[in-house]
C-alpha cells in the first residue's frame, strides 16, 4: 500500500509545478490601480495648478486695473489743482495790472492836485493883486472854483460837488447888483439844469452793498462743506406734515378711547403714528444732490481758501471800477463773481441766495452816464473878464 500511494505523492509535486507561471502572473492586476491613482493625482495637481495660475492672473489684472485707476485719479486731481492755481495766478495778474492802472490814476490825481495847489498859490497871489477891485476878485474866485469843480466832475464824476460850486458862484454874483453878471448867472443856471437832469447814481450805496457782500464771503457755505443744510425753497414741511398727523391721530385716539374701551384700536393708532414718525426720520438719513460741477465737491481746505479770496478780489475790483466809473470792468467782475458763487458755493442756503440777489441788484445799476462840463459857465466868466 505504501508503494501504491507513493506514485501519487510523487505525482503531486509534478502537478503542483505546472501552475507556477499562473502564480507569478497573479500580481499583475494589482499594479493597474496604482497607475490609475497616480494619473488621478497628477490630474488633480494639474487642475489645482491651473486654478492657481488663473487666480494669480485675475489678481494681477485686478491690481493692475486698480493701480491704473489710482494713477488716473491722481493725475486728474493734479490737473484740477493746476487749473485752479492757473486761475488764481490769472486773477493775481489781473489784480496787479489793475493796481498798476490805479497807481497811474493816483499819479494823475497827484499831478492834478499839485496843479490845483499851484493854482491855489496863484489865486492867493491874485487875491493880493486884486484886493482893490472887489468884482474882479469875486470873478477870479468863481473862475477858480468852477475850474476845480469841472476837474472833479471829469475825473471822479462828483455831480454834487459841481452843483454846490455852481450854487456858491450864483450866490456870490447875486450879492452884486450889476446887470453885467446876468449873462454869467444864466450860463451857471443852464449848467445847473444839465447837472440836475442827470440820472442819479448812488455810488456810495453800491460800494456799501459790495462791502457787505465781501464781509459775508468767509461765512458762506461751500459745496465741499459737509454741514447738512435745509433748503430755503423747501422749508421743513416734513416736520409740519408729521406734526399735523400726530395731532389728528392723537385726537382720533382720544375720541376712540372715549367712545369705546377697545385697547386694540388705541394700540393700532399708536403703532401707526410711531411707524409714520420713524419712517419720516429714516427718509431724512439719505439725501441725493445733483451738482453741475463735481470738481467743487473735491476742494481741499487750501483750494477753498483760494476760492473765497478769488471771490473777494473780484468784488474789490468791481468796487474800484465803480469808483473810477469803469462800467465794462465793473460788469465783468460782477459776472465773474456770480459764476464763482454758482460754481463753488451752496446756492440752496439763504445766505448765498441773499448774496446773489444783492449782487443782481448791484448789477442793475447804470454807470454809463456822460458827464457834462462846466465850460459854458467858465467861458462866460473868462469872456466877461476879457472884455474888461
Amino acid at each position: 500500500m505504501n508503494e501504491s500511494q507513493s506514485p501519487p505523492e510523487s505525482g503531486k509535486p509534478e502537478s503542483s509545478v505546472s501552475p507556477v507561471p499562473q502564480v507569478s502572473v497573479a500580481p499583475t492586476p494589482f499594479m493597474l490601480p496604482d497607475n490609475s491613482g497616480l494619473k488621478q493625482r497628477l490630474r488633480l495637481v494639474s487642475a489645482v495648478v491651473a486654478v492657481l495660475v488663473v487666480a494669480l492672473g485675475a489678481q494681477w489684472w485686478v491690481s493692475h486695473t486698480e493701480i491704473r485707476n489710482l494713477r488716473e485719479e491722481v493725475a486728474r486731481r493734479l490737473q484740477s489743482g493746476d487749473s485752479v492755481n492757473n486761475e488764481v495766478k490769472g486773477v493775481l495778474k489781473t489784480v496787479v495790472e489793475s493796481t498798476r492802472e490805479l497807481q497811474s490814476k493816483v499819479g494823475a490825481l497827484d499831478s492834478k492836485q499839485a496843479e490845483s495847489q499851484s493854482q491855489q498859490l496863484a489865486l492867493e497871489q491874485l487875491y493880493q493883486d486884486l484886493s482893490k477891485n472887489r468884482d474882479d476878485w469875486a470873478l477870479s474866485e468863481i473862475e477858480e472854483v468852477l475850474s476845480t469843480a469841472s476837474q472833479q466832475l471829469e475825473l471822479a464824476g462828483n455831480v454834487q460837488g459841481a452843483l454846490i460850486a455852481l450854487q456858491n458862484a450864483d450866490k456870490s454874483l447875486s450879492r452884486s447888483d450889476k446887470p453885467q453878471f446876468i449873462a454869467i448867472r444864466r450860463a451857471i443856471a443852464r449848467d445847473q439844469d444839465r447837472l440836475k437832469a442827470l440820472p442819479t447814481v448812488d455810488v456810495p450805496g453800491i460800494a456799501v452793498r459790495l462791502d457787505s457782500v465781501i464781509g459775508q464771503i468767509d461765512s458762506m457755505p461751500l459745496l465741499s462743506d459737509e454741514k447738512p443744510v435745509v433748503s430755503v425753497s423747501e422749508p421743513k414741511k416734513s416736520v409740519r406734515a408729521a406734526a399735523a398727523p400726530k395731532a389728528g391721530k392723537a385726537r382720533d385716539a382720544a375720541a376712540a378711547t372715549a367712545a369705546s374701551p377697545d385697547w386694540l384700536a388705541v394700540a393700532q393708532d399708536k403703532w401707526q403714528s410711531l411707524s409714520t414718525e420713524i419712517w419720516g426720520d429714516l427718509k431724512q438719513l439719505v439725501r441725493i444732490r445733483s451738482v453741475d460741477t463735481p470738481d467743487a465737491l473735491l476742494l481741499s481746505p487750501t483750494q477753498a481758501y483760494y476760492a473765497r479770496e478769488n471771490l473777494k478780489l473780484r468784488l474789490l475790483n468791481a468796487r474800484l471800477a465803480l469808483l473810477s466809473r469803469n462800467e465794462f470792468a465793473f460788469r465783468n467782475d460782477l459776472n465773474a463773481a456770480q459764476d464763482t458763487i454758482a460754481k463753488y458755493f451752496d446756492t440752496r442756503t439763504r445766505q448765498v441766495q441773499t448774496t446773489q440777489a444783492l449782487l443782481k441788484q448791484v448789477q442793475g445799476s447804470n454807470l454809463s452816464i456822460q458827464m457834462p462840463t462846466l465850460s459854458e459857465s467858465i467861458n462866460a466868466v473868462r469872456n466877461y473878464k476879457a472884455r474888461r
